[in-house]
C-alpha cells in the first residue's frame, strides 16, 4: 500500500508539471518516508513550508511563508520567503560593477545598493518545472541579457530532493551566452518551533564554522575587511544562544545589521561533509545542520520582521521569528577582486550545492 501510495503521488507529480503551462504558478509536495514534507512553488523557487517531526512526534511546519503562491507576488508581500534567489544573492555596491572594462549599473533596491538580483530578481519571476515527482523537483529559470541590466542571457537550474534521511538537498547549475556574475541561493526563514505567533529564534542554539566574517557599514554593505569573530558577539564557533548578545549594540556591528545580517567565511573549505553551521530548538528538538561547497554564509536573524506581515495558519510574524543561513559568494563580490570569483563566462557552468539536514536531539 505505501509503495502504491508513492507511485500515485509520483504520478500526480509528473502530471503537475507537464500541465504547467496551464495552470501556471502552483505548488508541489515532496514526501519521503520518515514523515518529512517539502513544499515548493515555482513562483520565485520557493520553498513555502517543510514539515518535519520534532522530539515529541508531532510534525511542525519550520519555515515562514504563506498560503496562497499569489501571496507571493510583490503587489501583495514584498518578500523572499523561501525563494531561490538569482542572478545575484546579496548585495552590489551602488548597483554597480565593472567586468571586462565595461560598467554595468543595475537597479538600486535598498539603501542605495542592488540587493538580490534587483527589484524584479528571480524570486518575483516564474521558474519553469523541468522535472517534478514525489521526491525531487527541477526547475528552470531563462534569463535575458539585460534582465535588470545583467550581461548575457542565463539559463539556470534549481534542483530540490528530499532524501529519506531528512535532508534537502538543493542543486545549481548556469550557463551565459556572455560573461557575467552570478550568485545563488536559498531564502527560507526558519523557525524550529514551527510557532513564530510565539517562539523567537533567539532562544534557538546557533553554530557557525567560520573564524572570520565580513563586517559592514551603516547600509549593510561590506567594507572589504574580513576580520576575526574571536572575542566579538560575532563569534558562534562555540553554540550559545542567538539572542545571547544580539541587541548589544555597543558593537557596531550589530548596531549596523540592527542584529545579525552579515557574511561568515567559512572555515570549512568548499567541503559538503563539514557542516557550515547548525540550528538546535531546545523545545522542539529539532536540529538544522547546513552543508555547503560555497565559501560564505549569510545570516539573517529576522530583524526586519515587524509584525505588519501575516503568513500561513493566519500567523503574524515579528521580529526575530525566522533566521535565514543563506549559502553564498561573499556580498559585492564582483568590486573586490581579491574575494572568490562570482564571474561566470560562456562555455563555463556555475554550480553551487546546499544541504538543509535535519533531524531530532
Amino acid at each position: 500500500m505505501k509503495t502504491l501510495k508513492l507511485i500515485l503521488l509520483a504520478l500526480c507529480a509528473v502530471l503537475a508539471a507537464s500541465c504547467y503551462k496551464e495552470q501556471g504558478d502552483r505548488f508541489f509536495k515532496l514526501t519521503n518516508k520518515s514523515g518529512m514534507e517539502v513544499t515548493v512553488t515555482n513562483y520565485g523557487g520557493r520553498i513555502t513550508s517543510i514539515v518535519v517531526p520534532g522530539r515529541d512526534g508531532i510534525a511542525r511546519d519550520v519555515v515562514l511563508g504563506f498560503d496562497k503562491v499569489e501571496d507571493y507576488y510583490p503587489e501583495n508581500n514584498q518578500s523572499d520567503f523561501g525563494a531561490a534567489i538569482g542572478r545575484y544573492a546579496n548585495r552590489i555596491n551602488q548597483g554597480r560593477f565593472t567586468l571586462d572594462g565595461v560598467t554595468y549599473d543595475l537597479p538600486k533596491n535598498n539603501f542605495g545598493h542592488c540587493l538580490h538580483g534587483g527589484p524584479t530578481g528571480w524570486q518575483y519571476q516564474p521558474y519553469k518545472v523541468v522535472e517534478a515527482d514525489a521526491r525531487h523537483i527541477k526547475l528552470r529559470m531563462d534569463s535575458p541579457d539585460g534582465d535588470n541590466n545583467f550581461p548575457g542571457a542565463v539559463t539556470a537550474f534549481v534542483t530540490y530532493t528530499l532524501t529519506d534521511d531528512n535532508r534537502i538537498d538543493i542543486a545549481y547549475e548556469a550557463v551565459s551566452t556572455a560573461p557575467t556574475i552570478i550568485n545563488m541561493t536559498n531564502h527560507s526563514y526558519f523557525n524550529l518551533a514551527g510557532n513564530p505567533a510565539e517562539h523567537s529564534i533567539c532562544d534557538d542554539i546557533l553554530y557557525i564554522n567560520a573564524s572570520q566574517y565580513t563586517p559592514v557599514d551603516s547600509t549593510y554593505m561590506t567594507t572589504g575587511e574580513i576580520l576575526p569573530v574571536a572575542g566579538t558577539p560575532m563569534d558562534f564557533t562555540t553554540p550559545h544562544k542567538i539572542g545571547d548578545h544580539i541587541t548589544e549594540f555597543d558593537f557596531v556591528q550589530l548596531k549596523n545589521g540592527n542584529g545579525y545580517d552579515h557574511n561568515w567565511v567559512l572555515d570549512t573549505g568548499g567541503s559538503l561533509d563539514v557542516v557550515a553551521a547548525e540550528v538546535y530548538c531546545e523545545e522542539t528538538g529539532i536540529d538544522l545542520k547546513v552543508y555547503t561547497d560555497e565559501p560564505g554564509i549569510q545570516v539573517y536573524t529576522g530583524n526586519f520582521l515587524d509584525g505588519t506581515v501575516t503568513g500561513k495558519y493566519g500567523m503574524v510574524y515579528n521580529q526575530r521569528t525566522g533566521i535565514c543561513l543563506e549559502t553564498q559568494h561573499y556580498p559585492d563580490s564582483p568590486n573586490k577582486p581579491e574575494w572568490p570569483s562570482v564571474v561566470l563566462r560562456p562555455g563555463e557552468t556555475y554550480h553551487s550545492h546546499c544541504i538543509f539536514a535535519f533531524s531530532v536531539k
